[in-house]
């Protein structure tokens, strides 16, 4: 679709990329690429597709570094881009949005992850945010993690709640 090549960036080769190539002020390629499961497994998580690597680029600009930016605290990504076999070994969906580059698992040390997430969803326009197993957080404010994606075109504002009980609709502690 040529409206979705224009609106995200066509970028020059990703042969000339490295994985320190910065997608946004403080997130780079590598970052977004990291996984320990993928180092344990020996798979290889970097990707060579520039659409992959422009999706990762929005993904960072439009949700990462605004969360980072306001709150002014380092954002740790638990993962990115995951390449289909990583996917695969870590359980994800097959329609995994962070095999596209459209999604991270992420959250601030010290903050809320339900109050990360009522942030992102009052504040920033998104495809879909979910609160996963943040079942605990009167006892650990840090328990589970916010799943956010991010779409060149077509943001459906989709909220949801993952726990032990299953999937619910809207953001529920």
């Amino acid at each position: 679709n040529i409206s979705i090549l224009f609106k995200i960036n066509i970028f020059k080769s990703i042969k000339e990329y490295n994985m320190s190539y910065k997608l946004s002020k403080n997130f780079s390629l590598e970052e977004m690429c990291y996984s320990s499961t993928a180092n344990k497994l020996k798979i290889d998580n970097t990707t060579s597709d520039n659409i992959i690597v422009s999706k990762l680029k929005l993904l960072c600009e439009h949700i990462l570094q605004p969360v980072r930016e306001h709150f002014n605290k380092p954002v740790v990504v638990n993962s990115g881009y995951r390449c289909p076999s990583l996917n695969k070994a870590v359980g994800g969906a097959s329609t995994s949005q962070h095999k596209l580059g459209e999604a991270a698992d992420f959250e601030i040390m010290g903050l809320s992850n339900y109050d990360l997430a009522l942030w992102i969803k009052d504040n920033l326009d998104f495809d879909q945010l979910i609160l996963e197993y943040c079942d605990n957080l009167k006892n650990d404010i840090n328990a589970g993690w916010v799943h956010c994606s991010y779409k060149a075109i077509g943001n459906r504002h989709q909220l949801l709640t993952i726990n032990k009980k299953g999937t619910k609709s809207g953001l529920i502690i």
